[in-house]
């Protein structure tokens, strides 16, 4: 079966950015899919000229908001549905580099089981509450997952063999707000799908627009890990052989 990428594009009223998002995929000549996440009536009217704009873009409404998890989800069943193999998460808000598509297709390529993940490289429009957060998310993932794996698990830019990825979605509860990019992928390292990470530069437009909810997110984020930790509890003899195999194949390959 040959291997067919698409990009999926959660959102929720996101105006400002989207169609410079839109031009630079464009170079790339992949469909889009945007799953318009409940937005308001004037976002809502301006995503579907762009859809009449663009032919690679489709447009997927969802009548109430669903969170950037949920909107994703939906993407991701879509895409699996119309035949792609791999789809590309990209946000809508301008943040990422989309010069680095081409690599993150290469990668997967290579290894088309992996999850490609980016690694954000930051310049110095990133908000420093941003960062502090993170760096507390890192250090759960990697009790969680007991390995340095994933190197960053909050990136909106990654991209998903969907074969893999539906049937976790299938078969286990994920968050569908800001609680999802980091769930999914703890919950894909358990499954042993290869996490492969990419560095790729992030920047926050001064007209930028965020919809996390200070109180609201970072309660969710806390009971993603608390799941997450006893989730890990019974999984841990069999994530500490693996990671003793991976190091004894490394070893191995080395004396080679």
């Amino acid at each position: 079966m040959t291997d067919r990428y698409c990009i999926i594009i959660p959102n929720y009223n996101h105006t400002t950015h989207i169609e410079q998002v839109l031009k630079r995929i464009s170079a790339y000549e992949l469909p889009v899919i945007m799953v318009n996440d409940g937005s308001d009536s004037t976002t809502n009217d301006f995503l579907i000229a762009l859809n009449d704009k663009y032919d690679f873009l489709e447009l997927l409404h969802l009548e109430q908001n669903q969170g950037k998890g949920g909107a994703v989800m939906t993407g991701l069943r879509h895409a699996q549905q119309n035949g792609y193999t791999h789809a590309i998460q990209v946000d809508a808000d301008g943040q990422h580099a989309i010069s680095d598509v081409p690599k993150f297709i290469q990668l997967s390529k290579d290894t088309p089981e992996a999850v490609v993940c980016g690694i954000p490289d930051y310049d110095q429009s990133v908000p420093l509450g941003r960062l502090i957060p993170r760096y507390i998310t890192h250090f759960w993932v990697w009790v969680e997952t007991l390995s340095f794996r994933i190197k960053d698990s909050m990136c909106g830019f990654r991209l998903y063999p969907l074969a893999n990825t539906i049937d976790l979605i299938d078969q286990s509860s994920i968050g569908k707000r800001m609680d999802f990019d980091t769930e999914i992928l703890v919950k894909l390292d358990w499954r042993n799908v290869p996490i492969i990470n990419l560095p790729t530069r992030v920047t926050y437009p001064d007209d930028g627009s965020s919809h996390f909810q200070m109180f609201r997110d970072n309660w969710l984020i806390t009971k993603m890990h608390t799941r997450l930790f006893f989730g890990m509890l019974p999984r841990a003899p069999k994530l500490i052989a693996r990671h003793f195999k991976h190091t004894k194949a490394k070893k191995n390959n080395h004396e080679r």
